[in-house]
């Protein structure tokens, strides 16, 4: 069976409201041969990561960057799970044991997501994961739309994962 692991900050209401959309959507019952499972992303491990298929990854936009718990996340696995680091420091070849591997990014974000969204795809470009879905990016007060838009994020990831 496969694995989606779902990577989340969700401290506020809107996140966790976008989580649990998201999680929605991933275990529709037309999904058929994946397991999902949602870790916040300060309890997230390397192991969790190498053991998954592909990866759902939430967060919100602070100060322009992505969240700190993401952050600490991508800090603390990073070189476990395949993170290539050229010899100045800079991102390298990623050839690691989750290169290639499917994943998602949604972003909420009260005024601007631009900087949360670059500092991630920034990294996961450093893992060599490939986007799988479209960016969900979601400014201001949650909507049905954005929680629709979530759910179908998380589908669409789950679906990419059946076998």
């Amino acid at each position: 069976m496969a694995r989606l692991l779902l990577v989340h900050h969700s401290p506020t209401a809107s996140l966790q409201r976008l989580t649990d959309a998201a999680l929605a959507g991933a275990r529709d019952d037309a999904i058929e041969g994946v397991e999902v499972i949602a870790r916040p992303a300060l309890e997230t491990t390397a192991e969790d990561v190498l053991a998954a298929d592909g990866y759902l990854l939430l967060t919100g936009a602070n100060f322009g960057y992505m969240s700190g718990g993401l952050k600490v996340f991508f800090d603390s696995t990073f070189l476990r799970i395949g993170g290539a680091l050229d010899e100045s420091g800079g991102a390298g070849e990623a050839t690691g044991p989750t290169a290639r591997r499917p994943y998602g990014l949604l972003v909420h974000g009260r005024y601007d997501t631009v900087g949360a969204v670059r500092s991630v795809q920034g990294i996961v470009g450093a893992l060599g994961w490939k986007q799988a879905a479209t960016v969900v990016d979601v400014l201001g007060d949650i909507t049905e739309d954005h929680l629709e838009a979530a759910a179908e994020w998380g589908g669409t990831l789950a679906a990419t994962l059946m076998s």
